[in-house]
């Protein structure tokens, strides 16, 4: 999305990740609108937007398991 300023974004880890560093998520949750998330391996990388919406459904299939690997 752009024109989003995320330089003084807060982020927060995912709790399933781990200590070791494997496959860390972190978001972005002080939006309105959308939810800012990243590789926390790679801060400075890529950031990937998705709307609220879409990623508040995207958590709950992940959680009630309906999503196949």
């Amino acid at each position: 999305m752009r024109g989003v300023d995320l330089s003084a974004v807060s982020w927060r880890k995912s709790s399933y990740s781990n200590s070791d560093g494997g496959e860390c998520v972190e978001v972005a949750d002080n939006f309105a609108v959308i939810v800012p998330v990243r590789d926390s391996k790679v801060s400075h990388g890529p950031v990937l937007v998705f709307p609220a919406a879409g990623w508040s459904s995207f958590v709950s299939a992940v959680k009630d398991g309906r999503l196949s690997a």
